[in-house]
């Protein structure tokens, strides 16, 4: 083809192009497309956070029941966190545990003549042993109301689990009276009453004024000795006892070498603040100790308070 024919084909060309004319028509094979697997979409185990944009997150929960049990495992977890390791020793749980060690200190030495008091915690800790319940280390000072004299010693307060629970248990450092000697005003206590032929008898002690007299100072501490053998029965972490007053005590026939007494008593549940009636049967001898052979539980008393102080 010649140089100039190609100029006018060319030429040609362009014109088509610029109005619009088709130069050819291609036609293009069908395109079939073909299925394409897709793999599974991993669940996450967590919830989802998505971003909305804002300064907060929303949360889509994939597994509420894991989510439920989880949260319950993690209650159970802070209980055993906020009740284990160091305790204030001015707070409830600690006083609470200390509280036992007394009432368990009286049920072994206490006497007409020696009852103590708990005037000091200086240190507590707590462990939890699962299901045997949960332990009590302490140190703590104690001072006999009678003469004044203070100890200081360690101790041990085991509160059992599970349903069946139980009182609890104490082990101390604690050897006794190393610092006074009451036998001679015990002896002497219990031949005036074992000889008498007139049983004692009392009331109110102490009474709305907060007197005992000073006869009766004697009965009065056996009955807040005798009492600690309820209160350490009945103690719990939840509870914190002490002996408000003895109603009445009335003395009963010597058996087997022991004074015996009756005695009605109201304990005052501090976390509650109840008053409960308790009847005890308590017995005496400078040998023997004090026991409290039988424990009943009375009526709720509506009109009894204790005595204010003074």
């Amino acid at each position: 083809m010649s140089p100039a024919l190609m100029r006018v084909l060319r030429v040609v060309v362009l014109l088509s192009a610029v109005r619009g004319a088709p130069l050819a028509t291609v036609t293009l094979p069908p395109v079939i497309l073909e299925p394409v697997p897709l793999e599974p979409v991993p669940v996450p185990s967590e919830p989802v956070r998505v971003d909305s944009g804002a300064d907060q997150n929303i949360s889509i929960p994939i597994n509420t029941e894991q989510q439920q049990q989880q949260q319950q495992q993690q209650v159970s977890l802070d209980v055993d966190v906020m009740l284990t390791g160091e305790l204030n020793p001015n707070h409830y749980p600690a006083r609470r545990a200390a509280q036992v060690v007394l009432h368990h200190l009286n049920t072994r030495y206490g006497s007409p003549y020696w009852w103590g008091a708990l005037r000091q915690v200086h240190k507590a800790t707590a462990e939890a042993l699962g299901d045997s319940g949960r332990k009590y280390s302490l140190e703590v000072t104690l001072q006999d109301q009678i003469s004044g004299t203070k100890e200081t010693c360690t101790a041990e307060v085991v509160f059992p689990g599970g349903p069946a629970g139980g009182p609890p248990q104490v082990t101390t450092s604690y050897e006794g009276k190393s610092e006074i000697n009451t036998q001679a005003q015990e002896e002497a206590l219990y031949n005036q009453y074992n000889t008498s032929q007139n049983l004692l008898s009392g009331h109110n002690l102490p009474d709305s004024y907060g007197h005992v007299a000073p006869g009766m100072e004697p009965f009065w501490h056996l009955g807040g000795v005798a009492s600690s053998f309820v209160m350490l029965k009945e103690s719990s972490e939840n509870t914190l006892y002490n002996m408000a007053q003895v109603v009445s005590v009335t003395q009963l026939a010597t058996e087997n070498n022991q004074l015996r007494f009756n005695y009605d008593v109201l304990l005052h549940e501090m976390v509650s603040q109840e008053i409960i009636h308790w009847k005890l049967l308590a017995s005496w001898s400078p040998q023997e100790g004090v026991k409290a052979s039988q424990m009943e539980l009375l009526p709720k008393c509506h009109h009894c308070e204790p005595p204010q102080e003074h």
